[in-house]
């Protein structure tokens, strides 16, 4: 039985509680609570009772001796220092997304991770998904052909103005490290790049405070282009009703689509490419079969999902679906397209980790928020929670 503590009690650190303190993961049972707030643990207390042990901060979670695994759902910047800190402690760990706010730190995790004989996830529900799996399938098994073209559009993340004045450290640089990029869309990113892989250098424009009182970014539209030539666009907002998704991918045996929950497959019956160099008529289209792509049911999109998968890794070894280390590919297409809106130019991947690290420190300094880094480097999280 691998005994779980969860490292914050807020929305995620809750949610996550509540299935694990109902048993719904194997072989899994929460085994202890910390968080700083007096009231989190007054909640965990009613909700648990004697059950769940509670702390007032991750060092005594992490030494009580009480747990084989900790899940941290703590605010951004602090998700690296805690795993850091388990890992050293030689517990197996699971951080809520995005891995960090800047690739500077997410690195150094990693590098502790892949010294460490421990099992280290990271909450990417969406990967669960049988429909986003089998749209990776797809690509990767070459049967859309090259890919010419991806178009990834996510405006549905619609937020209040209350939303945002719900906690001071909300959409801030100090307190949150971003916005859209950082908070609603991490899981995005996350897909596309594993979907699509990473592209190799990003221009973006990013709306800072431009729908709401806040001085993060709430609207983004970047392009970017792929090692191969083909080109991508990714759009989303916090601020747009009503909103749309979209995942277009474009190869050169058609197109690949998620419709209304659907995954449909326009496929052409030859190259794209071959046909419009070797076709005799100028206004002639390549033939094409439209088909609806069988996807399985099931679990689709729950965290219980990457729970009960990690859990599984740690007990019998199981691959993980979502390993922790793949957290930096998101972070480093939030981080340059960022950093392109923020010196109005290409950003080539990989990034400038220093450049971007200082000019978030610059907006850090003056940042509303609470609960930042301060002296120009990340504060040492560790024990905070």
């Amino acid at each position: 039985m691998v005994r779980i503590g969860i490292i914050g009690y807020g929305g995620m650190g809750s949610a996550h509680a509540h299935y694990l303190g109902k048993g719904e993961v194997p072989n899994a049972t929460l085994a202890a609570i910390c968080d700083t707030s007096p009231d989190a643990r007054e909640r965990a207390r009613q909700k648990f009772g004697d059950a769940v042990q509670l702390f007032d901060g991750a060092d005594a979670l992490m030494d009580s001796g009480a747990v084989d695994a900790v899940m941290v759902a703590t605010p951004h910047y602090f998700h690296p220092p805690l795993a850091i800190a388990a890992l050293n402690k030689g517990l197996h760990a699971l951080v809520e997304k995005p891995a960090g706010v800047y690739t500077k730190q997410v690195r150094e995790m990693n590098a502790v991770a892949e010294k460490s004989d421990k099992v280290f996830g990271i909450m990417f529900n969406q990967r669960t998904r049988p429909l986003h799996q089998k749209m990776r399938d797809i690509v990767a098994s070459g049967e859309l052909g090259e890919l010419r073209r991806t178009h990834y559009v996510i405006t549905n993340w619609f937020r209040t103005q209350a939303y945002y004045d719900s906690g001071g450290w909300r959409a801030t640089w100090g307190g949150e490290g971003g916005g859209v990029l950082v908070n609603q869309c991490p899981h995005n990113l996350d897909l596309w790049q594993w979907i699509c892989g990473m592209p190799k250098r990003v221009r973006a424009f990013c709306g800072f405070g431009k729908r709401h009182a806040i001085e993060v970014e709430d609207e983004v539209t970047a392009y970017v282009e792929y090692e191969n030539g083909a080109t991508g666009v990714f759009i989303t907002s916090t601020g747009e009703a009503p909103g749309s998704y979209q995942f277009d991918i474009a190869g050169d045996r058609g197109r690949l689509s998620i419709e209304d929950g659907k995954l449909i497959f326009r496929r052409t019956v030859q190259s794209v490419d071959d046909f419009l160099k070797t076709s005799k008529q100028g206004f002639a289209q390549p033939e094409t079969w439209r088909c609806e792509i069988p996807v399985s049911s099931g679990e689709s999109g729950e965290h219980k999902a990457v729970t009960t998968n990690w859990v599984r890794a740690i007990s019998d070894g199981t691959p993980l679906l979502a390993p922790g280390q793949d957290g930096v590919n998101g972070v480093e297409l939030a981080n340059a397209m960022l950093l392109s809106a923020w010196t109005d130019s290409w950003v080539d991947l990989p990034i400038d980790e220093e450049l971007f690290f200082q000019t978030l420190q610059e907006k850090v300094r003056t940042s509303a928020g609470k609960g930042q880094p301060e002296g120009g480097k990340p504060m040492d999280f560790t024990g905070t929670f």
